[in-house]
């Protein structure tokens, strides 16, 4: 997410709760001996990725997903879902410990809950879950930590962390290497689904060490409302050939009498990369070196773009200081009616009940909310939602960590197998039953018991599913379709940075958000892009730069 949408979930994080996890690490990397293994860049070999493979376990989508990372579409979820796991793969483990975070509220206990007790008895053995709230995560890491209590499979937290984490995983967390790497991945079947791209942010060290909870590559580029670009001319997005078309489309689109603007908070997003520019960094690969987002002639056009949109009066007022706190109240005004246009990412469209096609349906039958695909004959899509974090397993015995990897393997089940429908749906005629559709709709027990936040502990690419809205997974899909291919891989995926790791999303990110809000609001001169440039690069972003560089040559010997 640029800089200038409102502070975002993951930022928000870092500098509340997790601003002083390293401080709290410390007795933990102390205790290897010099303060453990200094974090360095390093390049990340190809051998340590699993072989990765499109999972089929016997379902037909009806919209094809593709090798290339389109998700598979189903208008109606399976009456008779299928095993994607075999046997009982935890029969004889002793009992396996879990901490993750939660965005729901608590759930009931196993006594108390059919889907947690279900989900065991195909396991074939017990696994006690601790459920944090995502506000209270990066508190209960640092605690864990500090303490040297971590559990047998633990999330690590979506921003923040320990100051040095090759150390920090040497020291603490089993390689999974050995078990997952090339063809051992073949044990694990539904942790092999898992692109390659969400395994290389798994590896820190030269070893293997998380599990991705995977997701679809790209996050999206914002949801607009149909209906009000074709009031204005607009019935395709490839009508707008450029951003001086879009931003004379938004002029037209802003109706202040009305109480409706064109943009409701930021679009420096979506605008970057319909003019081009890189997710945070682009490599020359002849040469090896990485330029910054902010020093590309791309990124200062979107800025540039965003300034003449403010100026005309195209954001809605006050929306674009709003902070990610605030996510909640800027989208609801979208839902509501109040924009054209509003950056989130595509997980949420379709989200039952909360989503935009259904809140919006429910508000007006004729909103028609759509993704959003970057415009413009050079336009990309990025490579921001590759993952949403990694879980980690504690040292431990090789056969303890391939049960702890069993756990994670049901886990990362498929859409519409019975593993999925339990960590989703809980029991059938308890925890849900099922519509004139055949589709399952939660009863007030199935709300709280699917809470358990099983499927934080590893997950394969979600597939694109709704219950009531044929047309919104079109939508989806067809979006994904054109924006897959158009996606640029993130370089950073293959290299690393300690530098970048500890304030990337930290310092550096607060700096950009900042100092981009003043300029496109008009507090601040254009001119004072360049100055941002430069405090950038001298508070962390030129250290990043070199190690990032240091790491591609090493890659090349």
């Amino acid at each position: 997410m640029s800089s200038t949408t409102p502070i975002n979930r993951r930022s928000l994080f870092r500098m509340g709760a997790g601003a002083g996890l390293g401080l709290a690490a410390a007795p933990l990397l102390a205790a290897c001996g010099d303060g453990g293994t200094t974090a360095r860049a390093e390049a990340k070999s190809a051998s340590l990725l699993p072989d990765t493979a499109v999972r089929n376990i016997g379902l037909r989508p009806d919209l094809a997903g593709t090798a290339t990372g389109v998700p598979q579409g189903f208008f109606g979820y399976p009456a008779k879902p299928l095993r994607a796991t075999k046997n009982t793969p935890l029969k004889g483990a002793s009992p396996i410990s879990a901490t993750m975070e939660t965005f729901s509220p608590p759930p009931p206990a196993r006594g108390r809950n059919a889907a947690w007790q279900r989900i065991e008895s195909l396991l074939g053995g017990r696994v006690d879950i601790t459920a944090v709230p995502a506000d209270d995560y990066g508190t209960k890491f640092s605690t864990m930590v500090a303490s040297d209590s971590l559990p047998d499979l633990f999330m690590y937290p979506e921003v923040g962390g320990v100051d040095n984490k090759a150390a920090f995983l040497q020291a603490t967390c089993a390689d999974l290497t050995p078990h997952l790497a090339g063809d051992k991945v073949k044990d694990y079947p539904n942790l092999a689904a898992i692109p390659k791209a969400a395994w290389q942010a798994a590896i820190f060290g030269g070893k293997l060490y998380g599990i991705p909870i995977a997701r679809t590559g790209t996050g999206g580029a914002g949801f607009y409302r149909h209906d009000l670009f074709e009031e204005v001319g607009v019935t395709s997005l490839d009508q707008i050939d450029g951003l001086d078309r879009f931003v004379e489309v938004c002029k037209e689109l802003t109706r202040p009498r009305k109480d409706r603007y064109a943009i409701i908070a930021g679009a420096t997003s979506m605008l970057a990369m319909s003019a081009g520019a890189p997710y945070y960094w682009r490599l020359d690969p002849s040469t090896g070196k990485f330029t910054i987002d902010l020093e590309t002639p791309e990124y200062r056009t979107a800025v540039e773009t965003a300034r003449a949109l403010y100026k005309a009066g195209c954001f809605y007022p006050g929306t674009l200081q709003m902070s990610g706190a605030q996510k909640a109240q800027y989208t609801d005004m979208f839902k509501n009616g109040k924009g054209a246009y509003v950056y989130d990412g595509v997980p949420t469209y379709l989200a039952p009940g909360v989503g935009y096609v259904a809140a919006m349906k429910a508000i007006d039958t004729t909103y028609d909310p759509r993704p959003f695909v970057p415009i413009g004959k050079g336009a990309v899509s990025w490579m921001d939602n590759v993952k949403l974090e990694n879980t980690h397993v504690k040292k431990a015995s090789a056969e303890r960590v391939r049960q702890i990897l069993a756990l994670a393997d049901f886990a990362a089940a498929p859409f519409g197998s019975e593993e999925y429908t339990l960590m989703n749906y809980g029991v059938e005629g308890t925890d849900f039953t099922r519509d004139d559709k055949g589709n399952p709709a939660l009863t007030k027990q199935g709300t709280q018991d699917v809470t358990v936040p099983w499927k934080f502990m590893a997950s394969a690419v979600p597939a694109i599913y709704s219950a009531d809205s044929e047309d919104g997974v079109r939508h989806v899909h067809e979006a994904f379709t054109k924006m897959i291919p158009m996606m640029e891989q993130d370089p950073t995926l293959q290299y690393s940075s300690p530098t970048w790791d500890s304030k990337g999303s930290g310092s550096l990110y607060a700096l950009k958000q900042d100092a981009l809000k003043d300029i496109i609001a008009g507090r601040k001169p254009m001119s004072s892009y360049d100055q941002l440039v430069k405090d950038y690069l001298a508070k962390g972003g030129e250290q990043a730069r070199g190690e990032f560089e240091e790491a591609f040559q090493k890659g090349k010997k």
